[in-house]
């Protein structure tokens, strides 16, 4: 049986444990290592997209990070109960033509027994920045 530890129910301590290892993993860019994460049945709402299962996952975080190019991204602990925890970020990209973005965002996570993520959902904007603007590098 998968499972991703820490498992739930969560602490503080283990909330932001499983948020450092979500950073760790996306700021990797590497769909298939982060599919993992989730459940096989993951229900997400990314923005106005809706994406289901590790395949649209994989295919997703794919088509992100070949229009979002030199992705760095930050997660913080905002709040926590026995097996969700809510989380703010930014994360900065470029795009193929070349115009930086910093994009926040607040996401809500649920996850089963196991650790694994059932239920993501993001709400993200996006800001125009230069590149001497950036933060995370």
């Amino acid at each position: 049986m998968e499972q991703k530890f820490p498992l739930p129910p969560f602490n503080k301590e283990s909330a932001i444990e499983k948020i450092q290892k979500a950073e760790d993993a996306w700021n990797s860019k590497n769909p298939e290592n982060i599919s993992k994460a989730y459940s096989a049945d993951s229900e997400w709402r990314n923005r106005n997209m809706f994406i289901n299962g590790r395949k649209e996952i994989i295919e997703f975080l794919t088509r992100k990070w070949e229009n979002e190019l030199s992705y760095k991204l930050k997660k913080e602990y905002w709040a926590h109960t026995d097996n969700r925890i809510a989380v703010r970020f930014e994360y900065e990209y470029q795009t193929n033509e070349g115009d930086w973005f910093r994009a926040y965002g607040n996401e809500n996570w649920e996850f089963d027994e196991n650790g694994l993520m059932k239920k993501r959902f993001a709400s993200i904007n996006d800001l125009a920045i230069t590149e001497s603007d950036r933060k995370l590098k």
